[in-house]
Parts: structure tokens; sequence; C-alpha cells
């Protein structure tokens, strides 16, 4: 089952079938712990359209309303080496190593649902850097409870120069406008996602491909439910909360992205999350 939030309202994708959602409360809807059995048994007795469909295919919205994105950092090791690479001359490499294999994993606060953007619509790199990239995450859905629930694409946008130049940094590398990117949809699958799930990056100039990668979530030194019981050991989100899941995928040193550049992040499953790039 598949959840789409669109101007008109909350869609629900049904064995290849578009239906109206029960509820339009989005922060109602995802929210609860048995959220494929809700879907499962209210979604099939209503009437499919192509209206709904076309909904979808036109005016699609980031699937958040009042929840907020956290982000894991570490969790591959090619994030790993990139990290300790861009902050090796200000002496901060080491610490990337030592919390890759620390029992407590890097979590930090993303964005709030205004600075976060959908399929379709911008994102943003800093004007005070010049080494940026995306990083295609698979992205939990928590409820208020603490189950995961559901899972869709994030770009966890980065200032690598602003990263590396002092590890402190690291919320102005990672939190400001148009730093993160969720979509296209909320996928509620009855079994947790499959470990060979992979996640490809590609990144278009002028319309050409410039990078294409992809990688599969087993690469991931961190378990999902790892991460779910530290963030939620001091916070509480009452309507549920994002988490991505950290990036295998990091372009080499010499690329950076340039305004008008075109990236999609697609997953298995889950579908593919386009945007373009802005200043």
């Amino acid at each position: 089952m598949k959840l789409y939030r669109t101007r008109h309202g909350i869609v629900a994708e049904h064995d290849g079938q578009f239906h109206r959602a029960p509820s339009d409360d989005w922060d109602y809807l995802v929210n609860q712990d048995d959220l494929y059995a809700f879907l499962q048994q209210e979604v099939p007795s209503t009437a499919a359209s192509d209206e709904y469909r076309s909904w979808v295919e036109t005016d699609l919205l980031a699937p958040i309303s009042r929840q907020e994105i956290w982000a894991s950092g570490v969790t591959y090791l090619r994030s790993r080496e990139a990290r300790m690479e861009e902050a090796k001359d200000a002496g901060g490499g080491d610490f990337y190593a030592r919390v890759y294999d620390a029992e407590r994993p890097e979590l930090f606060f993303k964005s709030t649902a205004n600075r976060a953007v959908g399929p379709g619509a911008a994102v943003r790199i800093r004007k005070d850097s010049a080494w940026n990239v995306p990083e295609p995450e698979l992205t939990l859905f928590i409820t208020s409870g603490g189950k995961i629930a559901g899972y869709t694409c994030g770009n966890d946008m980065s200032s690598r120069d602003i990263e590396g130049e002092n590890p402190l940094y690291l919320p102005q590398a990672k939190t400001y406008d148009g730093s993160a990117a969720i979509g296209p949809c909320l996928l509620v699958p009855e079994k947790p996602i499959s470990p060979e799930t992979e996640i490809r990056l590609e990144i278009r100039r002028d319309g050409k491909p410039v990078f294409d990668q992809n990688i599969a979530i087993n690469r991931m030194k961190r378990q999902h439910t790892e991460l779910v019981s530290f963030l939620f050991r001091e916070c509480s989100f009452p309507f549920g909360c994002y988490l991505m899941t950290g990036t295998g995928i990091v372009p080499p040193d010499d690329f950076t992205l340039r305004i008008g550049d075109e990236v999609a992040i697609t997953i298995d499953g889950i579908g593919t999350l386009r945007n373009t790039v802005e200043q």
C-alpha cells in the first residue's frame, strides 16, 4: 500500500488502483501503529478512480505535515570514509571513525516540514558553500508509539566543505531552507522492507548523466530498530517522525552540485524522488 499527499487530498494506491484515503488528516492517518492493517481494512472497500491517479501524477506534495525529520550519520562504510576525508585537515576525521564503531549512533535534527520539499520541487545549495552533494537515504516513518510504519525516499542535502571545516558546523551544513526532500509516497508494507532493497542515485546536468550509483540497504552497519530506539530515548513525537538512515553513496571528492542539476533518488518498491537544484 502506498499513500500520496496531494493538493486535493490523500490518495491510497492499492493493487495498482488509486483510491481516496480514509481521511484527509495526514497526521491522524499515518500516526497509527497498525497502519497497514487499518489501510487494508478501509481502502479496498472504497471506489477507485482515474481522477485520483491524475492527482498523483500532477499535484504531489511532500508526504509530511507536522512531523519532524531527523537523520542518521556514518551508518555505511562509504559515508565513514567520506566524512573522515573531508574533516582530516581540521583534525576531526577520527570522530567519524569512532562513531562508526561506537554503541551510540550519530543522530541529528534535519528539518521541519516547512523547510522540506517534495517531488518535483527544488532542493537548495547554500550560497556560502562551494562543495555540495545530495545524500540518497531510505527514510523511515515512525509513529508516536515508536513503531516503523512506513518508508519513503529521502535526500539529505549536505555542504561538505562546511562540515569538513569543523564538525561543530554540522547543523549549518545540514539544516537550512530546502535542505531536505522526501517522497514521492509513503510505502506502508505488511512486513519490514527487504534488506536486499536497493537505493539508486542519478544526477543529470544539462540533460546528461554525470553520476549514477546504487547500493543495497543491507550494507548498513546498524539496524533500523537500533536507530529508532536511540532516537526515542529522550524525544517524543506526537505526530510521528521521519528518520533518514544514512547514505552509502557519496560522489567523488571533485564533484559538487550546480544550479540546474537534476537529482533522482530511486528505491525499490517506493519509487523515484526527483528534484532540481537551486541556490
